[in-house]
């Protein structure tokens, strides 16, 4: 092998087991997230949505491997991550996930990698938290410290009937674009009502007389 050759096969060698490096399981979760927000790609390896953003993903990861308080990563959901997949929930591939390691939201956005990136610069930043209370202002380190003093169930009841709130706007937000929806379908429907009349009345004719007297010349 020409050393061309050796060179190519050596970076790539590299490539390969940094990316190994970001693939979590459930055993080594906690370890590879302490202290960090992440930003976690669920995946199949034979799945084919999963194969075109690979390229973006793996520059992400890139970017940001020796980050100390963002982690990027995979978790394989046929392999060795299989379980960790199944605690939350991971039903289609890939599925994107960011937040703090015990409490991630589902990502929506776009997969090319600038709007990625953007969005783990915008979102990814580390805040107010039990693990970063130097980051907190007064208010939410008070807060904060009136949160940890709870009675665990207290604190359970509190998060349950903001959760309830959350849903119940994501039911309104869902609500009013079905009757958006709705009144789109039938605002359609009018529309073509009212043009199959307006054609009926002769418009389709008239412009098919126009067409027709333009091409063979009938006019000066």
């Amino acid at each position: 092998m020409t050393t061309m050759g050796m060179g190519i096969l050596g970076f790539a060698l590299v490539l390969v087991a940094a990316a190994a490096a970001m693939d979590l399981t459930e055993e080594d979760w906690d370890v590879k997230t302490a202290g960090k927000n992440v930003f976690v790609k669920f995946y199949a390896p034979w799945c084919g949505h999963c194969q075109n953003m690979k390229p973006a993903w793996d520059q992400l990861m890139q970017a940001y491997k020796d980050h100390d308080q963002i982690l990027i990563a995979n978790v394989d959901c046929i392999g060795a991550g299989k379980s960790k997949c199944a605690e939350e929930g991971i039903k289609t591939f890939p599925t994107l996930k960011y937040g703090t390691p015990h409490d991630l939201e589902d990502y929506r956005g776009s997969r090319d990698f600038e709007d990625l990136a953007a969005f783990a610069e915008e979102s990814l930043q580390p805040s107010c938290s039990p693990e970063r209370v130097d980051l907190c202002e007064d208010e939410k380190l008070q807060q904060l410290k009136d949160y940890l003093a709870l009675p665990m169930a207290d604190l359970k009841a509190k998060i349950k009937e903001g959760e309830v709130e959350s849903q119940a706007a994501e039911k309104e937000l869902d609500a009013l674009l079905r009757s958006l929806q709705k009144q789109y379908n039938a605002g359609q429907k009018e529309k073509a009502r009212k043009q199959k009349e307006i054609n009926e009345r002769g418009l389709a004719l008239m412009k098919a007389a126009q067409v027709y007297r333009e091409h063979v010349k009938l006019d000066a």
